[in-house]
């Protein structure tokens, strides 16, 4: 039989077949570390091996994704850097990036505004507020396998309470004096809703280099669409946009038609690159 892992606590997995949930471990020549929540397996009494994968995420472990909602908020601040590696990420592995701006209770001024500008020509951006319940938008975008990710208090767990009203997640509080959450979840698992599944991960605030570190530094402004019009304009072929009166990416910034927030975040992108490739 061919079911889906939803859940991974240790050894013991819960997997989907037909509708029913079993409680399975894996068959000795199977390693339960190679198993990851997403994957397709073979079972009979235990699991007997993983199907071939679309993709794996790694941190936080989840395989087959589809979508990847990268949740946001005005608090804690948000870290645009790990944004747009996800956002890399997804590129390389086949995986739709969505842009979900939570706690919009708390959005003041202009920041909706400047998310729009950076990012919504780009890609898609939903909001909604966890606390009010209103997650409308995100239930009406999952589809496949989809992922929350994003840093550590901007309320995944809360949003998956909002959906599932009666799951009984924790939802960790917020520490004013630090601006950083309680990170309360613990195992990864899979929530059914109208036959499509959302993970409940944990939070991090820092994506491993190691996807990045098979990038060629000409190739990272590839995976920025909104300097794609201004690389045609660079006099160089192998120009990587860091300085020089030849480079259309610079002169896109220097007009307004670049937001220079995203092309600082290339740039920190770009020395992550390099260091990695020293070590």
């Amino acid at each position: 039989m061919q079911g889906l892992v939803r859940s991974k606590n240790a050894d013991l997995f819960t997997v989907e077949y037909e509708d029913k949930l079993f409680q399975l471990k894996p068959s000795g020549k199977t390693k339960a570390k190679g198993i990851y929540v997403g994957d397709k397996v073979e079972f009979n009494e235990n699991i007997t091996s993983v199907l071939s994968r679309k993709n794996l995420l790694i941190r936080p472990p989840v395989a087959n994704i589809d979508r990847i909602f990268i949740v946001i908020a005005p608090v804690p601040k948000p870290d645009f850097v790990l944004v747009d590696k996800i956002i890399i990420y997804c590129v390389l592995n086949d995986i739709e990036p969505i842009i979900l701006l939570n706690k919009t209770d708390l959005c003041k001024g202009d920041f909706a505004q400047k998310l729009q500008e950076d990012y919504g020509h780009s890609y898609k951006i939903i909001k909604v507020s966890a606390k009010s319940g209103d997650v409308t938008a995100l239930e009406n975008e999952i589809k496949g396998l989809c992922v929350l990710a994003g840093q550590s208090a901007v309320g995944k767990s809360s949003i998956i309470n909002a959906i599932f009203k009666d799951n009984g997640e924790m939802v960790g509080s917020l520490s004013k004096k630090i601006e950083r959450g309680k990170q309360t979840t613990r195992v990864v698992k899979l929530f059914k809703i109208n036959g499509e599944y959302l993970a409940d991960t944990a939070g991090f605030s820092l994506l491993d280099l190691s996807f990045t570190t098979n990038l060629e530094e000409r190739e990272l402004s590839s995976y920025y669409p909104d300097f794609l019009k201004a690389r045609g304009e660079c006099k160089y072929r192998s120009c990587i946009h860091e300085g020089g009166e030849d480079c259309g990416v610079l002169k896109a910034l220097e007009s307004g038609e670049i937001s220079p927030r995203r092309y600082d975040n290339y740039l920190k992108i770009l020395q992550e690159l390099r260091t990695a490739k020293k070590y």
